[in-house]
């Protein structure tokens, strides 16, 4: 028995990024990848070359492309929570599913994915904010949860500075020679 993993069963094994850029954009268009996945490269100035470009160079970018052609374009049902983990690349697709016809998508349909999204997220946050105090799920104001833990440890620090400047200037500052000095 062998530990190899058989990946040929993946519609993306052995499928170039330009020529899986080129069958979405054939049928679909600029128009609606943009609306469905809001990357910035098909939107100004689309074209397969600059798209695959950029994409080439932004993880997140390709696998958010990929994801489409796998749930969209070839209408593949989802994959467990523990393959979801891993990138469209690496996934183990179960032996008898097969590409189905792509799925039907417009413009009006993505703004009404969007506005859910929108609202699934706001509601989300707002739940972490209730239960915690923080979000570490979500962002917040912009920050990651990282970001907000620095912040707070550099807000302490600042507030401790300030008491503890207005102890020291209110105590003998004999044995500070600076403190005379910052006077």
């Amino acid at each position: 028995m062998t530990d190899e993993i058989n990946y040929k069963n993946n519609p993306l094994h052995g499928l170039g990024l330009k020529e899986l850029l080129t069958q979405i954009v054939e049928h679909y268009g600029f128009d609606i990848l943009y609306a469905y996945l809001n990357i910035n490269c098909f939107k100004t100035n689309p074209s397969i070359e600059s798209s695959v470009k950029f994409l080439k160079k932004t993880e997140w970018a390709r696998e958010k492309v990929e994801q489409f052609y796998l749930y969209k374009f070839k209408n593949l049902p989802r994959v467990s929570s523990e393959q979801f983990a891993l990138s469209p690349r690496d996934r183990i697709m179960p032996e008898g599913q097969t590409p189905r016809d792509p799925v039907e998508l417009s413009l009006e349909d993505a703004e009404v994915e969007r506005e859910q999204k929108a609202k699934k997220a706001a509601e989300f946050s707002k739940s972490n904010r209730n239960n915690s105090g923080k979000s570490y799920g979500a962002k917040r104001g912009g920050y990651s949860s990282r970001q907000e833990d620095a912040r707070d440890k550099q807000d302490r620090w600042k507030s401790e500075r300030k008491t503890s400047a207005s102890q020291s200037s209110s105590s003998d500052n004999d044995d500070d020679p600076w403190a005379k000095w910052r006077k």
